[in-house]
């Protein structure tokens, strides 16, 4: 449907809903953010992989992908995230 020059999709604005959730949802980040890292933290390697992602996804946004028809057009920037168990872990910090 095309609008005519100066007709608004949306003419009332954005829901005054919209606005309350995400100001509710907000007073929760601190709590939230709390919470990822607990769970990065934890015993579990996939929820700790997914709150780790969660975290960087919030804090640098999501990695960005372009593809190209020419394999070397490819470009992508991300940030790899390597699990390593507590057990492969040496004392000096390095692993192995």
């Amino acid at each position: 449907m095309a609008f005519k020059p100066g007709q608004s999709g949306n003419p009332s604005g954005r829901p005054k809903v919209d606005f309350e959730v995400r100001q509710l949802a907000r007073e929760y980040g601190q709590e939230a953010i709390e919470k990822l890292v607990a769970i990065m933290r934890g015993d579990n390697p996939a929820l700790a992989k997914a709150a780790s992602e969660a975290l960087l996804d919030r804090g640098y946004g999501k990695p960005v992908q372009s593809v190209g028809v020419d394999p070397d057009s490819v470009l992508v920037q991300g940030i790899t995230v390597h699990f390593v168990s507590s057990e492969a872990t040496r004392e000096d910090g390095s692993h192995g």
